[in-house]
C-alpha cells in the first residue's frame, strides 16, 4: 500500500512546441490519482532533471515529437544516473520510430508510448512500476 499518490513529472524538451499530448496525459494521470508536475515546453534536460530532484518525483515522462528523441532521453538518463535518481522511471511518449524505442530501452529508458496508446495501459505501466520498485 502507497502512502502517498505517485508523483510523475511531465516534461517538453527542446524546440518541441506542440504539446496537447503531454497536457492530455497529465489530465488521465491526474484523474488515476497521481500527481502531476507539468514544466511547460521548451526545457532543457538539465531543468526537467534538477525539476524531478526538487519535486521528488517517483516517474519522469518526456512528450516528444521533435525528432530529437535519441539526443533527450539519453541526456537526461545520463543526467539521472549522475544526481543518483537510480529509482526513478524515465518514460515518454510522441513520434518515436520501433527500432527507435528498441535502442532507447536498451538504454534504460522505460516503456515508450505512441500517440493513441489507450491511457489505462499508460496508467498500468507507471502504477506497476513504482509499485516494484520504490518504496514510501
Amino acid at each position: 500500500m502507497m502512502q502517498r499518490p505517485i508523483r510523475v513529472l511531465i516534461a517538453k524538451v527542446g524546440l518541441d512546441g506542440h504539446d496537447r499530448g503531454a497536457k492530455v496525459i497529465a489530465s488521465f494521470l491526474r484523474d488515476a490519482g497521481m500527481e502531476v508536475i507539468y514544466t511547460g515546453l521548451r526545457q532543457t534536460a538539465e531543468k526537467v532533471v534538477n525539476a524531478a530532484l526538487q519535486e521528488d518525483v517517483d516517474v519522469i515522462g518526456i512528450s516528444i515529437l521533435s525528432g530529437a528523441h535519441m539526443t533527450v532521453f539519453p541526456k537526461i538518463l545520463a543526467l539521472m544516473k549522475e544526481k543518483g535518481l537510480n529509482d526513478v522511471l524515465l518514460t515518454g511518449g510522441g513520434i518515436i520510430p520501433e527500432e527507435d524505442i528498441k535502442v532507447l530501452t536498451e538504454k534504460g529508458v522505460g516503456l515508450l508510448f505512441a500517440p493513441g496508446t489507450d491511457t489505462g495501459k499508460i496508467v498500468d505501466y507507471i502504477t506497476n512500476w513504482v509499485k516494484e520498485n520504490r518504496s514510501f
